[in-house]
């Protein structure tokens, strides 16, 4: 089980980090059954400046990853809108074996960016996943693991936004 430890917001408003603690996907010795898979689903209430709108432009995840020889590991984000149909995702693969600290980057192109729609009130919803799959190592023996963590018990995951102003109605 994963606890979300802590949000703070830049001082000008354009990033945020979140800070997690025990939130870790994994197989072999020791894992349930569930615990190959575990994701943590984020909505965002964004106060936004009258005549504005804003989008998240880049995503910046670490973690640490332990992978036997022939497991493999995916942290995957959906990024979306409240009551909207389009979704922006990415996929970042790990292979073993591995034992080691890592970090990938999500970025959207400019002309890409999903902005909330203009004077609507909606929660941004961001879908985080870890999964973890043996693969040809030994689940008997050995565990593997993919952690959104760090060795002192939290890691931070920040956030870009990017803001534009309405059209006058």
């Amino acid at each position: 089980m994963y606890k979300r430890q802590n949000v703070n917001v830049a001082p000008d408003n354009t990033a945020f980090t979140v800070t997690y603690s025990h939130y870790v996907a994994q197989v072999g010795v020791g894992a349930k059954p569930t615990d190959f898979r575990k994701n943590c689903q984020l909505s965002l209430n964004v106060h936004v400046p009258q005549g504005f709108t804003y989008a998240v432009a880049r995503a910046d995840y670490r973690g640490f990853a332990h992978l036997e020889k022939g497991a493999t590991g995916l942290e995957r984000a959906n990024y979306y809108f409240q009551g909207m149909s389009q979704t922006a995702f990415a996929n970042h693969h790990f292979t073993g074996p591995a034992n080691d600290d890592w970090q990938t980057t999500d970025t959207t192109d400019i002309d890409a960016l999903v902005y909330a729609p203009c004077g609507a009130m909606r929660y941004f919803n961001i879908n985080t996943e870890l999964r973890v799959d043996a693969g040809t190592s030994d689940p008997t023996k050995t565990t593997s693991f993919v952690a959104m963590d760090s060795t002192d018990g939290s890691i931070n995951t920040l956030y870009h936004f990017a803001w534009k102003q309405c059209p006058k109605p």
